[in-house]
């Protein structure tokens, strides 16, 4: 199929050839599948051309005939008057509905309509990179035609689950990091999920909560487009919830070495409030 494709109506007359009309239809698949592509299946109902009447819409042996009311134009023009004049309105005939033709015996296999409904299973190839809304056109699976016209396609909505960890924004995934204190203070190698699995990547000493880097082409491949988008992560800070009273003192001689005497006793008030609630 292709995707994001335009649909094209004859632009001839109401008894020319017409395509048929699309059918719409939609699949849910999950984060990943989206990611990389998939192959699905669906099982739908699907109107196709009656075999026993070839898709004229006859009895075998017969033929229809041309309406009488249109002269096979498959129109009728009525003119009313009104307070501009008389007015002409081209509507489709209401004997042969747009046809130009009259059956006079159906087929008894699709009752005059040239077609029958029967459940067909279509495969469905999902493109890695296809987004959360987008559609996948499968050309030629729609309704039959008109007048020998090409058939209609079928257009698959495509719904993608979240994930737990990745969230996506184009091309570009978006995750976080946790690390401890101590991790984010001195720096060091930290493991980091990717689309492609777990990767290292080394964090300066004095990195932030909330300081986001880069990686380079671990993002979504791109419809269409050679290349990938990128991977951006944010660091978040671990907060231990339960400290012994070993692990408070450290942190208080910490404080301590980082606060002159002066900005230590305006801060001690504060920093007794922390630690009696861990307390």
């Amino acid at each position: 199929g292709d995707l994001f494709g335009g649909g094209r109506r004859s632009r001839g007359g109401s008894t020319g050839p017409q395509k048929g009309a699309n059918v719409r239809t939609g699949i849910r698949i999950t984060f990943n599948e989206a990611v990389f592509g998939t192959e699905k299946e669906l099982e739908l109902n699907l109107k196709e051309k009656c075999d026993t009447c070839s898709g004229s819409g006859a009895k075998p042996g017969t033929q229809s005939e041309t309406c009488s009311k249109c002269g096979g134009k498959g129109q009728v023009v009525y003119s009313q008057q009104s307070l501009f004049g008389m007015v002409r309105n081209v509507q489709a005939c209401p004997d042969c509905r747009g046809t130009g033709k009259i059956i006079k015996e159906k087929c008894p296999d699709c009752y005059g309509n040239g077609y029958v409904t029967k459940r067909k299973k279509i495969q469905v190839s999902v493109p890695a990179g296809i987004d959360h809304g987008q559609s996948i056109r499968i050309r030629g699976k729609g309704e039959p035609g008109v007048n020998g016209g090409e058939q209609g396609d079928l257009l698959v909505e495509v719904a993608v689950s979240s994930h737990p960890i990745f969230q996506r924004q184009e091309y570009d995934i978006y995750s976080t990091a946790p690390m401890s204190f101590t991790q984010a203070a001195l720096g060091g190698d930290i493991t980091v999920p990717t689309l492609d699995g777990k990767v290292k990547f080394t964090i300066h000493e004095g990195t932030q909560p909330g300081d986001e880097f880069k990686l380079k082409g671990k993002g979504i491949q791109r419809l269409h487009y050679s290349g990938k988008g990128d991977q951006y992560v944010k660091i978040v800070l671990e907060v231990p919830r339960h400290l012994s009273k070993e692990q408070k003192n450290l942190i208080e001689e910490l404080e301590k070495s980082t606060t002159d005497k002066d900005n230590y006793k305006k801060r001690k008030g504060f920093f007794d409030k922390i630690k009696d609630m861990f307390d």
